[in-house]
């Protein structure tokens, strides 16, 4: 059940990071799995950063689900200038 979660947080987080940054994306489904995925990741460890609060590394609690999102428009945003550059 635990891969099943990832695929389904990875895509819910993924498709709100890219319903918040305006701009055309051609991704498929998969791609969009993988932003949600690493934007959880990368937002997870960030909020651990933070020195106040009550922050597991991975939490899926509500503060999660906000820095799952926050890094997952973070990543989207690298991967478009990256992908300019």
């Amino acid at each position: 059940m635990g891969i099943v979660w990832i695929i389904i947080v990875g895509f819910v987080v993924g498709a709100i990071a890219r319903a918040l940054v305006p701009g055309d994306d051609a991704m498929p489904w998969w791609q969009t799995i993988l932003l949600g995925v690493a934007g959880a990741f990368i937002g997870n460890i960030i909020a651990w950063l933070i020195p106040f609060g009550d922050n597991d590394l991975f939490n899926l609690r509500g503060a999660g689900w906000v820095h799952s999102i926050i890094g997952a428009v973070v990543v989207l945003l690298v991967w478009r200038r990256a992908r300019a550059a």
